[in-house]
Formats: C-alpha cells, sequence, structure tokens
C-alpha cells in the first residue's frame, strides 16, 4: 500500500479513535495506510501508556447515576481521574454516564465482571478505559459500584452537581418521598439505616468514650449512667438515617416521616468524589504542564 497519507484517512481514523491529527498520521505512516492496522497499533500504544499511569492517584472525577423507567432497578458509580480538568472533558463525562447505563441491564456483582462487559461502541469497559488514559494523560479508575433492584419495591436516587450521588431503595415505590430522603442522605451523610445496624463495638467504644467524659463531672453513678444513655442516643440519632431530623422540617425524624407513609427504607448508598483518598496537592500550573508533557 502506498505511504502517501491522505487528509481523508487521517481524518476517519481521527473519527474512529478521537485522538490528535498529528498521532493519527504518524500511526498511518507506520501502518503503511493501513486503517485497521493502524487502529490496532494505537490500541496497543493506548494500553501501554494505560499500564504507566496505572500507579498514579486519581482522586478526582464524578459520580454516575441511572434508574431504570419503572423505578425498579437503580445504579451508581464513581469513576475517578486525576484533576478536576479532565473530569470534565466531555470523553470522560460520556464515559462515566455510558458505564453507568450499562449497570443497569447487565448482571455485575464484581469489578471484574464490570470491567468485561462491553459498551455500546464495541469495547469493553476497561479497553475503553484505557483508551481514555492514552488520550487525556491521566490515570482514570472505577473506583466502586452499587446496583440495586426491587420486584416489589422502589429506588430513587440524587445527584448534587457531579460529585455526590445517592441511591435509596424503599419497600414500597414512592419517587417523591424516594428523592426527598435521597436528598437528605447526601446532605447529612448517614452511616446505616438504623440502631439495629450500628455494630456492638461501636456502641461499645462510644459509651466508654462518653463514660470518661461524664465520670469527670463528678456525679453520682446512677446519674452518670443516664448522662450515658442520653449520650448514646444523640449519638444513634446523629448516625443513623431513621434517627436524624429531616432536613426540610428538623421537627420531625426521618423515621417518621417514613413511618407516616407507610413506608421503609431497606438501604441506602452514598458515594462523595474523593472521600477517603489523600490527594496529592498539586498546583493548576503544575496540571497543565503535566498535560503538556503528557506525563
Amino acid at each position: 500500500m502506498s505511504n502517501t497519507i491522505s487528509a481523508t484517512q487521517v481524518k476517519e481514523l481521527r473519527d474512529r479513535t478521537g485522538s490528535g491529527m498529528m498521532e493519527c498520521k504518524k500511526a498511518l505512516v507506520e501502518a503503511s495506510g493501513d486503517m485497521e492496522l493502524a487502529i490496532e497499533n494505537m490500541r496497543k500504544s493506548g494500553l501501554a501508556k494505560a499500564d504507566k499511569k496505572s500507579d498514579r492517584i486519581a482522586a478526582e472525577g464524578i459520580i454516575g447515576v441511572k434508574v431504570s423507567d419503572d423505578g425498579k432497578v437503580a445504579a451508581i458509580v464513581d469513576i475517578n481521574s486525576e484533576t478536576d480538568f479532565v473530569a470534565k472533558a466531555d470523553d470522560f463525562v460520556k464515559f462515566v454516564n455510558d458505564v453507568a447505563s450499562i449497570l443497569l441491564t447487565a448482571d455485575v456483582e464484581t469489578d471484574e465482571q464490570l470491567l468485561a462487559l462491553p459498551l455500546v461502541n464495541g469495547t469493553t469497559v476497561d479497553e475503553t478505559r484505557r483508551g481514555l488514559i492514552a488520550k487525556l494523560g491521566e490515570n482514570i479508575t472505577i473506583r466502586r459500584f452499587v446496583k440495586y433492584k426491587t420486584s416489589e419495591g422502589g429506588t430513587a436516587s440524587y445527584l448534587h452537581g457531579s460529585k455526590i450521588g445517592v441511591l435509596v431503595e424503599l419497600a414500597k415505590a414512592d419517587a417523591e418521598l424516594g428523592k426527598d430522603i435521597a436528598m437528605h442522605i447526601a446532605a447529612s451523610k448517614p452511616i446505616c439505616v438504623s440502631e439495629d445496624q450500628v455494630s456492638a463495638e461501636a456502641i461499645e467504644k462510644e459509651k466508654e468514650i462518653f463514660s470518661a467524659q461524664a465520670a469527670e463531672s463528678g456525679k453520682p453513678a446512677e446519674i452518670i449512667e443516664k448522662m450515658v444513655a442520653g449520650r448514646i442516643s444523640k449519638f444513634f440519632a446523629e448516625i443513623t438515617l431513621l434517627g436524624q431530623p429531616f432536613i426540610k422540617d428538623d421537627k420531625v425524624s426521618v423515621g417518621k416521616l417514613v413511618s407516616s407513609k407507610g413506608n421503609n427504607v431497606i438501604r441506602f448508598a452514598r458515594f462523595e468524589v474523593g472521600e477517603g483518598i489523600e490527594k496529592k496537592e498539586e498546583n493548576f500550573a503544575e496540571e497543565v504542564m503535566a498535560q503538556v508533557r503528557g506525563n
């Protein structure tokens, strides 16, 4: 095949891969104009670049949330990048939405199963992820995901911007109640649904702390016992969803609100981008230079 590469070929390769013009031209020259070989070589190169970036901290990103039309299935996924700049890129946002969408219809339980799923473009989730790493120049990771599926009840979701996402499963379908509870969870960060889900170890630890604090008051043992019991009740109200005062009406607990609707909260998931990840301090100028250097 001729080594003369036309502008039409470069455009076609660019459209098919999303890569830069000069990179496409170089790939076509190296493949002697063979379009399919050029694509294959670019994919191999992308995988190699992705592997080199795999140990870099990815603590930015966005949350993707999807709920089926009938409200019976819901999915949430937390996909991370190294910088907020890349997290706002159209290709990155599309990838997050595509992964969230495929979660709705696929039977997935593990990270490995998710990465192996084919997307609508024919490549797997992991192949697409690696291709994005090569194109955008940053490590990209799928940190976690949750999928709820119910036959009797209903699901609801809330997305606060793109950084906080919540899923809720209710015993009975109620879109309005579900949305209100999801918004409450996004704002109030409960640890679990109810008191019975708090571990005995956690309760005992709090009792020890409260007892030590109360003992300093010098009050009699029976008074201290009541003080500790009161603090434990307050502790439950702070960390459990049903015990928290409802954000739209703090005179009513979430538990009382749910009961008044004849409903129950089965479970919830709250994802916030970057929570629990030690972020690398890096100024914007350095981020830009890193992009220019392709590091």
